[in-house]
């Protein structure tokens, strides 16, 4: 048998298997990380699962290690509480990323079995283990009854003949190799790889390769366990390994002879993976940006790589270099080793270990128009950001960073290129033709919204995590979505409402979304006892009108009657019972800014 037939073996009732057969395996590491583990959490509350043995179930927080998110705040927080009830580990936002974790905690070893909320798992291919990612349902299967079934793969057998090119980073090698396979030659294939360069891979060497089987389509890379790296496997389990080897006679799909003394630094062009060419191709493209981190390469070799690349230099005027350990354990030896005052002495910004760049909102991610050179493993449209990203290895990835663009540590300018701006003759100043605002009504009847609160700040009113959105069509739908007893406003809202509140109405941030989102409703006006000092400015630059009012019980006001409010004189009819009150009117410099459509 292969490597994975005899792992699978192993874990199942069976002496034997065979690529086809469709198997019950237990699982050694059954882990949900922040990304997907609240989704973990319901599906076994949803359906009244237990836990199988709490002692193999863990949560890894690795893709939101800052907890700066207030999606993925929730989900952590869904996700301890369930581990607290439950008495499940967690490896909380301070250790790293969970595949990672599993090898520095000694829970994934060679032969073992793992499976976890992350498409990389099959990173402990690397250590000789079986790591596999699956979705939500799976991985709350998994916690349940430690076992999941899986169909076992045909095997590749990959041999990496001759001398390794001096220089030739672990990085270069699998980006090599995604140019001999692409995305799908390796499809749905368990893939060894042998040779006697390989078995001087290190461990950090090893995970870059492996990780990127992924983007190879692959199950999984496994590399037969060294042994150095049964001994780090041992120290970190305390036990004696016997690392699962493939039979002499197993038999494979294909077998691969590859001669990689050939092989050359390569980069991946922004948008595909295996869409690779030597990185000589596209030196001196300008960058905007640098990115040193990810499951594939935030490890301490990496760490050291740049470094060495880093130390005495400044990164490029207008360039930004980020770097993130995938693991506190490297982030501290980063900093006893003085390595963390390299990167802040060459002007690198350093985030505390995690998934980063990968992970929607973390360090790492670039805007529109921004050229990226990342060591992460993928580049996909919009997956680290709305720019550009190029793949590299980590010392070619800090020499760009130097010279401003794409470059290798061998060819750094001593001078790095700037940002040129081509400055041309302004022209004359011509007059803005502006359309017209239509005549705006100065007198309103509509529905109210009788909210009786003081204090409403502008995160109830527009939360902090909508803050991204631009496009004013697009914010009506949150409007008080944090409120309350009002998270359904927007869908019940009607265009011509009208909100009377109490004191302080608008408190707290400086954010114009707050005001913007009920002009997108159609709402008239916002009638309070007061309002914050800056929504007040906020709302009269934008031609939203707001009053405010002394007391309104001369209309004996209820929630959803219809009042007539006029801007000019303030007074408001309340329709139901022909009752009138005065209240505040507009100023004279609101009133200008209302009718000019706002203060542009």
């Amino acid at each position: 048998m292969t490597i994975i037939e005899k792992i699978i073996a192993n874990h199942s009732k069976l002496d034997k298997v065979k690529p086809g057969d469709i198997v019950d395996i237990l699982i050694d590491a059954r882990v949900a990380r922040d990304f997907g583990g609240a989704n973990v959490v319901k599906n076994l509350e949803d359906n009244n699962l237990g836990i199988d043995d709490v002692e193999k179930t863990f949560f890894t927080f690795d893709t939101n290690p800052t907890g700066s998110d207030q999606k993925y705040a929730v989900n952590q927080q869904k996700c301890r509480v369930f581990a607290r009830k439950h008495g499940i580990k967690v490896f909380d936002i301070d250790v790293g990323i969970g595949t990672h974790t599993l090898i520095e905690q000694g829970l994934s070893y060679p032969g073992s079995t793992a499976v976890t909320t992350d498409s990389h798992a099959n990173i402990l291919g690397a250590i000789g283990a079986f790591g596999q990612g699956m979705g939500d349902k799976d991985i709350a299967a998994a916690f349940n009854k430690g076992k999941v079934w899986f169909k076992v793969p045909e095997s590749v057998k990959i041999n990496l003949n001759g001398s390794r090119p001096t220089g030739l980073s672990a990085k270069d090698i699998v980006l090599n190799l995604l140019a001999e396979f692409g995305a799908n030659k390796l499809l749905g294939y368990s893939v060894e790889i042998y040779g006697d360069e390989v078995e001087k891979f290190t461990l950090d060497e090893r995970i870059t390769i492996a990780s990127m089987g992924t983007e190879m389509g692959t199950i999984i890379v496994f590399f037969p366990p060294s042994k150095e790296i049964v001994e780090y496997c041992e120290s970190k389990t305390g036990n004696t390994i016997n690392p699962v080897l493939a039979d002499e006679n197993a038999n494979y799909a294909a077998e691969y002879n590859i001669d990689f003394s050939g092989f050359v630094k390569r980069v991946s062009r922004p948008g595909k993976p295996h869409d690779t060419i030597a990185i000589n191709e596209v030196k001196k493209t300008k960058i905007d940006s640098a990115f040193i981190g990810s499951c594939t390469n935030g490890r301490m070799g990496d760490m050291r790589a740049v470094a060495s690349v880093l130390k005495g230099r400044k990164v490029a005027p207008g360039v930004v270099l980020k770097i993130v350990p995938t693991t506190n354990e490297i982030w501290k030896k980063c900093l006893d080793e003085g390595l963390i005052e390299i990167f802040k002495n060459s002007g690198a910004l350093v985030s505390n270990a995690g998934c980063a760049g990968c992970a929607a909102g973390q360090v790492g991610q670039n805007g529109a128009g921004e050229i990226t050179i990342s060591t992460g493993n993928r580049n996909f449209p919009g997956k680290q950001g709305k720019g550009e990203v190029y793949l590299s290895s980590p010392a070619s990835v800090a020499a760009s960073a130097i010279a401003g663009y794409i470059t290798t540590p061998d060819d750094i300018p001593e001078h790095p290129a700037v940002f040129k701006v081509d400055i041309q003759e302004e022209p004359k100043a011509k007059e803005v033709v502006r359309k017209k605002e239509a005549d705006k009504p100065t007198e309103v009847e509509g529905r109210v919204w009788f909210i009786k609160e003081d204090n409403i700040d502008t995160d109830m009113i527009f939360h902090n995590r909508y803050l991204s959105i631009t496009d004013i069509n697009e914010m009506g739908q949150y409007a008080f979505d944090n409120l309350k007893g009002y998270e359904d406003f927007a869908k019940k809202a009607k265009p011509g409402d009208i909100i009377v509140t109490q004191k302080n109405f608008g408190s707290g941030s400086s954010r114009q979304q707050a005001v913007d989102c009920f002009k997108a409703l159609g709402i008239h006006c916002i009638i309070a006892e007061s309002f914050g000092a800056i929504y007040e400015r906020n709302a009269i630059n934008a031609a939203f009108p707001i009053l405010t009012y002394n007391t309104l019980d001369k209309i004996d006001l209820k929630n959803g009657d219809i009042i007539k409010v006029n801007y000019t004189t303030g007074l408001i009819t309340n329709i139901r019972n022909n009752s009138s009150v005065n209240i505040n009117p507009f100023s004279e410099v609101q009133l200008e800014i209302y009718s000019n459509g706002g203060l542009f």
